[in-house]
C-alpha cells in the first residue's frame, strides 16, 4: 500500500503481537513491517525497516531506555507506549513523555482506539489516552535527574550488552570498531548512568531494571558475567 503508515511492535507476549498484527493488516492506510520481542531485537527491526509509528509494551521499557534509543536512533519515528497496569502511574506516564516518546495509551484499550492512536501520535505527534489524563494531572512531585534514570545510548546500551556476554574492553573495542579508550569512557557513562559501582554491579542493574533481558526476554538476576575478573579491573572500567 503505497503511502500507507508503516507500524512495528515491542511486546513480549505473542498473543498480542499476533492481534495487533491482524488488526494492522485489516486498518485502512496502515502497513505492518514486523514486531520484536525484546529490546535488542527491537533496536535492529527499526534500523532496517524504519517504521513510522512504533508500539512499545511498558513492561519492556520500564525506564525508557528503550523509547529513548529509538528516538535518537530515528527522530522521524513516532513512539507510542502500551501502558500496562504496572505502569499507570505519574510517575512511569510522566517520566515516558519526559523520554521522548510522543503518546500513551493502555494497553488494554479497544482495538479502534489503538488505530486512533496511531493515527494521531503520527499525524500529531502527541496523544494520551484519556483515561490516562487523570494519571498526569495528578501531583507528580520532581521528575528528573533525580527520579527518573538517564537513559542510555545506543552505543552505550551495545557495550554493555557485550560486557554481559564477559567480554574485556579490548574485545569489545575490536567488535565495535573503536579504541579502548573510548570503550572505557562508555563504561564510565554507563555506570554512572545506572548508579553501579563497577561493570558487574551494571549489568545486574540492568537485569534487575530491564534494560536487559534474557533471549525470552524476560529479566533475570544473575548476570553471566565473570564476578572475580571484574573486581580486579573495577577500578580501570
Amino acid at each position: 500500500m503505497p503511502g500507507a503508515l508503516t507500524v512495528a511492535l515491542v511486546d513480549g507476549l505473542p498473543l498480542f503481537r499476533d492481534g495487533l498484527s491482524a488488526l494492522i493488516n485489516r486498518s485502512p492506510g496502515l502497513r505492518w513491517v514486523g514486531a520484536a520481542e525484546r529490546p535488542s531485537a527491537a533496536l535492529r527491526l527499526c534500523e532496517r525497516f524504519r517504521p513510522n509509528v512504533v508500539l512499545i509494551d511498558s513492561g519492556l521499557d520500564p525506564r525508557s531506555h528503550l523509547s529513548s534509543m529509538l528516538v535518537a536512533g530515528d527522530p522521524a519515528a513516532a513512539l507510542l507506549v502500551l501502558i500496562a497496569e504496572a505502569h499507570r502511574n505519574t510517575r512511569y506516564v510522566a517520566g515516558a513523555l519526559a523520554a521522548g516518546v510522543h503518546g500513551v495509551v493502555l494497553r488494554s484499550a479497544e482495538p479502534n482506539q489503538i488505530v486512533d492512536a496511531i493515527r494521531a501520535v503520527h499525524g500529531e505527534r502527541r496523544y494520551v489516552d484519556p483515561a490516562l489524563a487523570p494519571v498526569l494531572a495528578a501531583p507528580r512531585g520532581r521528575i528528573g535527574p533525580g527520579s527518573v534514570q538517564q537513559p542510555l545510548s545506543r552505543r552505550e546500551f551495545q557495550v554493555l550488552q557485550l560486557i554481559a556476554d564477559g567480554l574485556e574492553n579490548q574485545a569489545i573495542a575490536k567488535i565495535l570498531f573503536v579504541s579502548v579508550e573510548t570503550v572505557r569512557t562508555h563504561v564510565k557513562s554507563i555506570l554512572r548512568k545506572l548508579a553501579a559501582r563497577d561493570r558487574t554491579h551494571a549489568v545486574a542493574v540492568a537485569f534487575r531494571s530491564g534494560v536487559l533481558t534474557t533471549e525470552d526476554g524476560r529479566p533475570t538476576a544473575v548476570p553471566p558475567v565473570d564476578s572475580g575478573h571484574d573486581e580486579a579491573n573495577a577500578g580501570a572500567c
